[in-house]
């Protein structure tokens, strides 16, 4: 009797006991359960959606004489990396990795000059301490998604954006434009098709590449049908170390068949 009255006195805590065990040992398991996850899933997107129009021209000519390359990518948080589990995770460290692979003998430098928060203007107002002194060859501009969030006129980001635009060109660098994520926190703002529609349209009207993040991961999550646990961190707006490996690998190879493609016409060109 005094046994059962013990387990009666101390049952309610040694459930409880158990069930915080249980609950542990399932939050150890889920990590590892979404990276097998995350491994079983192809990174890989329509040819249309990744291709960049314009050949990198001044990239081509450096990566022919064999010149040392030096690419800026400026941005917001998700250039610098929010959401990755550490910096050789973030977006542009992935694809210093992903051009080494492609392009063996280049020298390639990639600079990572994302700061979380900011917006257009704020990147704009540091291109010559952060962009232009270091002598860029390609200048990859990620930009848009902050203007979404905080739900800023389009107006002003259009003017913005071109101002930056003319200032990079001015520098002769390449200039390849990448427009917001497509996650909950963004999608769900108003504006978030207007300002992808924006930068597209100004990429063309300008003539400067866009890497088309946005649609790429529409297609993850509508075509692939991919969940957005996958792609997007649990704060529901950054990506994740699978996403931004994903987008690095999707844009090295486009930055290697836009710069191949200039350096094949060029010798196409030239022959007798």
């Amino acid at each position: 009797m005094k046994g059962l009255r013990d387990f009666i006195r101390l049952g309610p805590a040694l459930i409880a006991a158990a069930g915080a065990a249980a609950g542990a040992a399932t939050a150890a398991l889920a990590p590892a359960h979404a990276q097998s996850r995350t491994a079983a899933v192809g990174c890989v997107a329509p040819a249309e959606l990744v291709r960049l129009t314009h050949p990198l021209k001044r990239v081509a000519r450096r990566l022919a004489a064999a010149q040392p390359l030096t690419i800026i990518a400026i941005g917001s948080s998700s250039t610098a990396g929010a959401g990755a589990s550490s910096p050789g995770r973030s977006y542009p460290s992935r694809l210093a990795v992903e051009l080494k692979a492609l392009l063996p003998r280049a020298q390639i430098k990639v600079v990572n000059r994302g700061v979380g928060g900011e917006e257009a203007r704020d990147m704009l107002a540091r291109f010559d301490r952060d962009v232009l002194a270091e002598k860029p060859d390609l200048v990859l501009w990620q930009v848009g998604s902050n203007s979404v969030l905080r739900d800023r006129p389009l107006q002003d980001a259009n003017a913005t954006l071109r101002g930056g635009l003319k200032r990079l060109r001015a520098s002769d660098a390449d200039v390849v434009l990448i427009n917001p994520q497509y996650a909950p926190k963004v999608i769900v703002k108003p504006d978030a098709d207007r300002m992808v529609d924006l930068i597209d349209a100004t990429a063309k009207e300008t003539n400067v590449d866009l890497f088309q993040r946005f649609a790429v991961m529409r297609h993850w999550r509508l075509t692939q049908d991919l969940p957005f646990s996958i792609f997007v961190s649990p704060d529901g707006l950054h990506m994740n170390d699978w996403s931004y490996g994903c987008i690095a690998k999707l844009l090295a190879g486009a930055i290697h068949d836009a710069a191949t493609r200039t350096t094949m016409t060029a010798t196409a060109g030239t022959a007798p």
